[in-house]
């Protein structure tokens, strides 16, 4: 008898949840408690159930501050990733500069440019239709004859860098984000990587396409251009978005913006509503004589400084609201630990 009773008393213990003053008999019916606990004293098994109480409250309190300190590490593990992902871009440059001095080239003639740039750096993302000369753009911005993009269709954003006339430029080239050749998954992911990689975030975004009348085939889309651009990045974009307007030498007589503005059937003055911003025509060959090169470079320089000037660098909105995450979540940190500390 005495040995049933007891498994009953422990699977209460098990069952039951700690009580305030630390009894797990509150929850018995009032009849048969007094009763249990009369034998409990006769027995001797009050002290025992009493420790097995404390130790139970004991191990929800340690169970309760590892859950505290797992949320702590979290948020410790966030934040660094936040600090890392910020000063990554300088720290790789200078990895890069160590490991592969071709990687960034200085173009100003000037030796200690290559290491010490003397102009604020700039950040530019390369958006645009497969065709419209995107890649060749970066070539011609960075100047960089010698680990120039490959060639066939960019299937991932990349990454490129070097020092041109003393300042060091950043470009994110991209694959085709703004047709229909990527899926709505891949465009995503690939534009929110481009944003990582251009951390904390781009100066400007250049909208890469055919200058109407260039070619001999149907002009590119640049209100489709500009639309997607803005569903890929918000409407906070449309400030930081500058058209360009490649193959410059096709066209002639009509070889300026103000021409092609005046023959355009409506595409065009679209585009230039939904951002603006007055497009930018550039002449993009590969075999470009250096100095109309350099003369693209100090054109699409010039538009990215005032733009970095009147509006700082670009942050997407889901960029705010981790930023607005994390700063709650280390609110709800520190007043945890405020209370912790309280009660030492």
């Amino acid at each position: 008898m005495f040995y049933s009773l007891r498994l009953s008393l422990f699977r209460l213990v098990a069952e039951q949840q700690q009580r305030p003053d630390g009894s797990v008999f509150c929850a018995l019916p009032a009849l048969i408690r007094w009763p249990i606990r009369f034998l409990c004293s006769i027995t001797g098994l009050s002290a025992l159930w009493s420790w097995v109480s404390r130790l139970v409250g004991t191990l929800r309190g340690i169970q309760s501050l590892f859950k505290w300190l797992s949320r702590v590490w979290r948020f410790i593990e966030a934040f660094l990733s936040k600090v890392k992902a910020i000063t990554g871009s300088s720290r790789d440059g200078a990895l890069e500069s160590k490991t592969n001095p071709t990687s960034i080239l200085n173009l100003s003639g000037d030796p200690s440019d290559s290491s010490s740039p003397s102009k604020p750096g700039l950040r530019l993302i390369l958006l645009g239709p497969t065709g419209g000369g995107r890649t060749s753009l970066a070539d011609t911005l960075l100047g960089n004859t010698e680990t120039r993009a490959p060639v066939g269709p960019l299937m991932e954003s990349t990454k490129r860098r070097a020092v041109v006339d003393g300042r060091e430029v950043t470009v994110i080239d991209t694959p085709d984000l703004v047709g229909l050749s990527l899926g709505n998954n891949k465009r995503a992911r690939e534009a929110l990587r481009g944003l990582q990689l251009v951390s904390p975030g781009p100066h400007a975004f250049l909208v890469v396409i055919r200058a109407p009348g260039s070619s001999m085939g149907i002009d590119q889309d640049a209100t489709q251009a500009i639309r997607a651009t803005v569903e890929l990045f918000g409407q906070g974009v449309t400030g930081y978005i500058i058209p360009v307007l490649t193959h410059a030498d096709r066209l002639g007589r009509r070889g300026t913006v103000d021409r092609l503005l005046d023959v355009d059937t409506g595409d065009l003055r679209r585009a230039v509503s939904l951002c603006g911003q007055r497009p930018e025509l550039v002449d993009n060959r590969p075999d470009c004589p250096p100095e109309a090169q350099s003369a693209v470079r100090r054109q699409l320089a010039g538009r990215v400084t005032e733009t970095k000037e009147l509006r700082g660098h670009f942050v997407h909105e889901l960029q705010r609201r981790e930023d607005g995450v994390r700063e709650e979540l280390l609110t709800d940190m520190a007043s945890a630990l405020a209370r912790k500390l309280g009660h030492m």
